[in-house]
C-alpha cells in the first residue's frame, strides 16, 4: 500500500558499517591500500597486455578487458566508502543513488559475461585444438558483453527512478544497492523488487551456467589427457580463471539470487566487501602469480625499464663529465 502525506526526501544517509571513530580510521587504512593495490596490479596488466607483442591473443585481451572493468567497478563504490569513514556528512543524493546504482550493476553484469567469454576462450583453446578464437570473435564478444551489461540493468534503473522517498533517509549499506533502496521506498515497491530480481537472477545465473559447461567440457578434456606433464600444465592455464569465477559468482548468488525478503542488511554489508573491494585485488594477484606469460611480461617490462634507467644516467653522466 502506498504510503502518503510525507515529505519528498531528495538525499540518503549512508550507515555504513557503523563503527567507532577509531576502527572507523582503522578500516579507511585498510580499504584505501586495498583499492590503491588493486588499481595498480590491473593497471599493471592493461600496461603490459597493450606493451607486449606475445600478449595479443584473445585470452590476455579479454583479460585487459576484465582488468579495465575491475578499475571502474570498484571505482563505483570505494571512493565514496573511503569518504564516509573520514567525513561527518555521508550522503548522497536521490539521482546519485541512482546513478551509482545503474553504473555498479551494469559492470557486475558486465563482469559476469566477460568470465564466461573466457571460459569460452578456453575451451576453444582446450578441446577444440583446430577452433582457436579469431582477433575479430573475440573483439565481436568483448564489445557484446559490454553492450549487454549495460542493458540489463536499465528497465530495473527507470523502474528504481520512478520511486517516491520520503522517509527514513538512512540506508543501512556502503553503497546503493537495490533492497536498501527498496527499504527506503513509500511507493509500491513490488513491479521494481520483481523486475531487479528476475533481471539478475537471469544474467547471474546464465552467464554462470554457461561458464560452468565449458569448465566442465575443459575438465572432462584434461582428464582424458595421457600426460600427467600435459594435464598439470593445461589445468594450470584455466586455473586461475576458475579460481576468479568460483570467488566472485559464490558471492554475487549469494547476495542476488534469493527472494528479496531473504535480504539480511548486516550480513549484506560483509558480503559486498568481498565483491566491491578484495575481488578486484584479488584479479590481479591470481592471474600474474599463477601465469607464467604474465610473469614473463612483468619481468621483460621491468628489465626494460631498469635498462633505460641504467641508459639515462649514463648519458647524464656523460655529460656532466
Amino acid at each position: 500500500m502506498e504510503k502518503t502525506n510525507h515529505t519528498s526526501v531528495t538525499e540518503f544517509i549512508f550507515l555504513g558499517f557503523g563503527s567507532p571513530q577509531k576502527i572507523k580510521i582503522l578500516l579507511f587504512m585498510l580499504f584505501l591500500s586495498i583499492y590503491m593495490l588493486s588499481l595498480m596490479g590491473n593497471f599493471l596488466i592493461i600496461g603490459i597486455v597493450l606493451t607486449d607483442p606475445l600478449l595479443q591473443t584473445p585470452m590476455y585481451i579479454l583479460l585487459g578487458n576484465l582488468s579495465f572493468l575491475q578499475i571502474w567497478y570498484t571505482s563505483v563504490t570505494v571512493p565514496k566508502l573511503l569518504a564516509n569513514f573520514l567525513s561527518r556528512s555521508t550522503t548522497i543524493t536521490v539521482s546519485g543513488c541512482v546513478t551509482q546504482y545503474y553504473f555498479f550493476f551494469s559492470l557486475g553484469a558486465t563482469e559476469c559475461f566477460l568470465l564466461a567469454v573466457m571460459a569460452y576462450d578456453r575451451y576453444l583453446a582446450i578441446c577444440n585444438y583446430a577452433t582457436i578464437m579469431s582477433p575479430k570473435l573475440c573483439l565481436h564478444l568483448s564489445a557484446s558483453s559490454w553492450v549487454c551489461g549495460f542493458l540489463s540493468p536499465l528497465l530495473p534503473t527507470i523502474l528504481i527512478s520512478q520511486l517516491s522517498f520520503c522517509g527514513p533517509q538512512k540506508i543501512n549499506h556502503f553503497f546503493c544497492d537495490s533492497d536498501p533502496i527498496f527499504k527506503l521506498s513509500c511507493s509500491d515497491t513490488y513491479v521494481q523488487e520483481a523486475v531487479g530480481y528476475t533481471c539478475s537472477s537471469v544474467v547471474i545465473l546464465s552467464s554462470f551456467l554457461l561458464t560452468m559447461s565449458s569448465y566442465v567440457n575443459i575438465v572432462a578434456t584434461i582428464i582424458k589427457l595421457s600426460s600427467a606433464k600435459a594435464r598439470k600444465k593445461t589445468f594450470s592455464t584455466c586455473a586461475s580463471h576458475l579460481t576468479v569465477v568460483t570467488i566472485y559468482y559464490g558471492t554475487i548468488i549469494f547476495t542476488y539470487v534469493r527472494p528479496p525478503a531473504k535480504y539480511k542488511f548486516d550480513l549484506g554489508k560483509v558480503v559486498s566487501v568481498f565483491y566491491c573491494v578484495v575481488t578486484p585485488l584479488l584479479n590481479p594477484l591470481i592471474y600474474t602469480l599463477r601465469n607464467n606469460d604474465v610473469k614473463t611480461a612483468i619481468r621483460k617490462t621491468l628489465l626494460r625499464r631498469r635498462s633505460v634507467i641504467w641508459k639515462n644516467n649514463r648519458d647524464t653522466d656523460g655529460v656532466v663529465k
